[in-house]
Formats: structure tokens, sequence, C-alpha cells
């Protein structure tokens, strides 16, 4: 089954996908979550994330992070959609700006369709701008307090990660005067690698996090 998370204001529209995926699994705690995006959407992974189930749990949660940016990722997305939308697992695709041939046809075969549009007035409601902004000026400080007071607001580390995550991706695909391409792509790679030792148990993903801004 599908959710889909489209519209103009990308902040929003990012904010709104990891804030369901959080209470997603706040309501089964112990379903797997996989996060693909780029490169990592092949049809492997898609039909991994369409069938697996487990002696303990019977649905796996995926995210499906702007698949459309990558024509890969996009070709083989539409070709699995059939696959995708019979599947038990909930999966949700984030895919801001969608043209509008690919937004008819998910719109007709999602389960829940979530459109977050920008406004005539730009707003980052929603969307924590601090945070994402000290980690592009690689202010450790900063970026640890912002983390400390996003916690303490109520905000889940998997929605943190996912933000400071999509901005190391921004910076290598936009460039950065602080981090140079090769520094942005090790701090992409450093992050997804949080999110595994995470799972595994090594340290939870709050403290991983705090952890990590320590050390910037």
């Amino acid at each position: 089954m599908i959710y889909l998370f489209h519209g103009t204001d990308e902040a929003k529209v990012r904010s709104k996908a990891l804030a369901w995926i959080s209470a997603s699994r706040a309501k089964e705690p112990e379903a797997p979550y996989v996060r693909l995006s780029g490169d990592e959407i092949k049809r492997e992974s898609l039909e991994q994330a369409t069938q697996t189930q487990g002696l303990f749990f019977t649905k796996m949660l995926v995210l499906l992070d702007d698949p459309f940016s990558s024509t890969t990722a996009s070709d083989v997305l539409m070709e699995m959609l059939d696959a995708l939308v019979e599947s038990s697992n909930p999966i949700a695709i984030l895919a801001p700006k969608l043209l509008a041939s690919r937004l008819k046809k998910l719109e007709g075969v999602a389960q829940k369709v979530y459109e977050l549009q920008a406004s005539e007035k730009k707003t980052s409601k929603g969307f924590n701008a601090p945070l994402v902004n000290a980690l592009g000026a690689r202010d450790g400080k900063t970026l640890w307090k912002e983390l400390m007071r996003a916690q303490r607001e109520g905000d889940v580390p998997e929605m943190l990660h996912g933000l400071l995550h999509w901005k190391a991706r921004d910076m290598i695909k936009k460039g950065s005067r602080v981090w140079k391409p090769e520094e942005a792509r090790r701090l992409s790679v450093e992050l997804i690698e949080l999110v595994s030792s995470a799972r595994s148990g090594d340290l939870q993903l709050g403290m991983a996090l705090e952890r990590f801004a320590l050390r910037l």
C-alpha cells in the first residue's frame, strides 16, 4: 500500500512524511523500518521491501525518499508500481514537486495522499531551519543545542536525522562553501551509518546524533 507525500513546499512535505513515519513506528515499534533513496532504490531493494516478513513481525515500514530525483530510481519505481500497491507493507513515497503525469498516476493508486503546497509568503513552520543551517555551517556546538531543543519540544530522533541527511544530500547536489564535495559525501555516509548502529543496539539514535554533533 502506498502513502504519497508531495507538494511544492519541499520542507513541509519532508517534515510531514517524517512525522508520519515516526507516528507509524510508535504504533508498531517491532516492525522494521527501511529508508531508501537515490541509488539505493533498485529492483532488488524494492522487491525485498514489498515482500519481506519475519518471525516476529508481519509488516515492514518503508520510506522511498525523493525517488524521482534519480532517473534510474524513477524508472524502477514506475515499473514496479503495481507491486508496491499490492504489498501489505506501508510504503511512503516522499516526492516533492512531482510532474503532473506522475502525480495523476500515483494519486490514482495511493491509499492516502498528503499534499503541501507553498504559500505566497514562505514559512519555515514545521521545518527546523536552525538545525539544518547549523549543519551547513559546520557549527557542532549550535547543532548540539538545536538537537537538544528539538527533542525537548517533542521532535523524535528519526525526524531530526532525516532533516540532517536531507541537508547532507542537498550540499552534495548544490555544493557548499564550508563542506568540500568529498566531505559532504562522507557526511551523508556517516549519517546513514548512525541509523545502522542504532538498529543494532550500539547506541540510541538520539544519543548518537548528540555525539555526532559534538564531534563535528
